[in-house]
């Protein structure tokens, strides 16, 4: 049995949905799939993804990313609304949303947002971000602030965990020195929509080994403090040189 993650797979795009099509329905049936945020803003579309990737694995383990809670191109309602129907559908396809135990492993999915505690956003990201239009979040008076503290709060409930091995994910960035120095300072704009680094505390508190995010597209692997930290992002087409457009396997269990 092996445990694998792939973040943002955004299927809007015609190329990355066809990937998910020819994923193998043999090879993957014993393992277990992290799966953190950013597949589709449409509804019917993300059950379908749900329902295909139900079939390949033994079990899929989610958490929503921004682009899921995207609601002014798909009607009305506000983007807490939307959580609330996007984790029901998980649940109605039979992917999980809370922890899941095998042995002396216990996978924690953690929900977030961003706090612009990695930075204050500036008119430009304001404007170019797309949350920032797309999202509505009329119940915390649009405060990403207010947002962040919401989610957090809904992960409390799975402290403490026992087992000996922990591994969380998320889809937001629990800390902004997971990005590499190499990125260039124009691309450095977004970094206060990344995440929170409240999040990471809550990782230490759970006390956490290993912990998968996504959300920015670099493909990464660091240990800090610690932890292990991965993102394996598929990322729009585009990105080929950033993401490696496969499945990655974090995780294999001795027996």
């Amino acid at each position: 049995m092996k445990i694998y993650a792939v973040s943002d797979l955004h299927v809007d795009y015609p190329a990355n949905k066809q990937w998910l099509d020819a994923l193998s329905l043999v090879d993957y049936q014993d393992d277990i799939l992290i799966l953190p945020g950013d597949v589709t803003d449409n509804l019917i579309l993300l059950g379908e993804v749900f329902s295909q990737l139900k079939k390949r694995f033994s079990q899929v383990m989610y958490v929503p990313g921004n682009h899921d809670l995207w609601v002014t191109r798909g009607g009305t309602g506000t983007s807490l609304n939307k959580a609330e129907q996007v984790l029901a559908l998980a649940h109605r396809e039979g992917v999980l949303t809370e922890p899941w135990s095998y042995e002396n492993l216990t996978i924690v999915p953690l929900l977030s947002w961003y706090d612009y505690s990695f930075g204050e956003p500036s008119d430009w990201l304001r404007r170019s971000w797309m949350d920032y239009h797309l999202c509505n979040w009329e119940e915390f008076h649009d405060e990403a602030s207010a947002v962040t503290d919401f989610f957090l709060a809904k992960n409390e409930r799975f402290f403490p965990v026992e087992n000996r091995q922990i591994i969380s994910f998320s889809h937001f960035l629990p800390r902004i020195d997971l990005m590499p120095d190499h990125i260039p300072t124009e691309h450095r704009r977004i970094y206060p929509v990344l995440g929170s680094v409240r999040l990471d505390k809550q990782i230490r508190q759970l006390g956490s080994y290993l912990h998968v995010y996504g959300h920015s597209h670099v493909n990464r692997e660091v240990n800090i403090d610690g932890i292990s930290y991965i993102n394996n992002a598929f990322g729009n087409p585009r990105e080929t040189r950033i993401a490696k457009k496969a499945l990655k396997c974090i995780y294999q269990f001795s027996h």
